[in-house]
């Protein structure tokens, strides 16, 4: 018998005290959640459409909605104001809320379009994979594999 072998069955025979380990989860993700997150990757094409049309047809409306009505109550107030510096202390909030209204539109047309395009990047993925092993597939028939 050769050293590898040797070697080989001298580590099976120390190994064969120890007492195997089974993984039945992960346990507690690593780090911080997303707000409102479950933990979970994984949501179906479906999912995604219906969470995509959900910020097309109601996020996105109902915010725009909302800052017009908001914009409408603070230029209201401003002209009551007109002449104190509570006006231009209102000009001011309105000019950041604005900001702030444009990037939260932007990150919900951005999620929207995400989710629209990830299903489909999982297929075009699937489909490149499944490609790269289909000639190894096609070989192994070839040699009666």
């Amino acid at each position: 018998m050769g050293d590898f072998d040797q070697e080989w069955h001298q580590s099976r025979a120390d190994a064969s005290g120890h007492v195997d380990m089974r993984l039945n989860g992960t346990g507690a993700p690593a780090g911080p959640l997303a707000p409102g997150g479950s933990g979970t990757f994984g949501s179906t094409p479906a999912e995604k459409t219906a969470a995509a049309n959900t910020i097309e047809t109601e996020l996105q409306p109902n915010t725009k909605t909302a800052t017009e009505h908001a914009d409408e109550a603070t230029n209201t107030a401003v002209k009551g104001f007109d002449g104190w510096d509570t006006a231009a202390g209102m000009k001011k909030l309105a000019e950041t809320w604005d900001k702030q209204v444009k990037v939260l539109m932007g990150r919900l047309g951005s999620e929207k379009s995400a989710l629209r395009s990830t299903s489909g990047l999982f297929v075009r993925n699937d489909i490149g994979l499944g490609d790269q092993f289909r000639p190894t597939g096609a070989q192994s028939k070839l040699n009666g594999l």
